[in-house]
């Protein structure tokens, strides 16, 4: 999905290991800054801080959703107003700011929704999220993340933090979810193709 512009592009091809691996998420959880924004803080001369959010990644959460039966959640060390009110215009129950200790956030995630690690996925860009990425059953980085993050990440986006890379591992997500359901339904050779 290079460039973010869905349908024009391939699917990107998985090994039958990671297709397996998707197969089993239920929940999808994702950092904030340099996945869902480009990084970057932009302050006025007012000193008020903004923040720049694709779109595109929104309807990857609503895509998530409405399409596969999976919900987003937000793991992010940021505590700000501007990330509080982005998750409540995308509907997102699933919200922990100011998560210094990701790993634990993850723990308790497993424990109150009675799932396993490998029934998570997580994006994520930067050091902090290397721990989760670790323990989650499927894991994937922005094109531009840390270099520690890119060589643990099971999937590295083509696009950038803030530019579509949540989008791309959504509809990665979605496509493979819809392929396994397809395989269910025997003999009907339906099942719809998002890409």
């Amino acid at each position: 999905m290079a460039g973010g512009h869905a349908g024009k592009e391939k699917m990107k091809k998985l090994s039958k290991e990671l297709i397996e691996r998707v197969h089993r998420i239920k929940l999808v959880l994702t950092d904030c800054d340099g996945v869902l924004t480009d990084g970057g803080v932009y302050y006025s001369r007012e000193g008020e801080e903004m923040k720049l959010f694709s779109v595109r990644d929104g309807m990857g959460v609503e895509r998530l959703r409405r399409l596969v039966n999976i919900e987003t959640g937000l793991v992010t060390g940021e505590n700000s107003e501007i990330v509080r009110k982005r998750v409540e215009k995308l509907g997102i129950r699933e919200y922990h700011p100011g998560s210094i200790e990701k790993l634990s956030v993850l723990k308790n995630i497993i424990r109150n929704r009675k799932l396993s690690a490998e029934e998570i996925a997580y994006i994520g860009d930067d050091s902090n999220d290397l721990e989760i990425m670790q323990q989650s059953g499927l894991s994937a980085c922005p094109s531009d993340a840390f270099i520690s993050i890119s060589e643990t990440a099971h999937l590295i986006m083509e696009n950038k933090g803030g530019q579509g890379a949540f989008r791309e591992f959504a509809e990665i997500i979605i496509y493979y979810k819809n392929r396994q359901y397809e395989n269910t339904k025997e003999g009907t050779g339906r099942g719809s193709h998002y890409w």
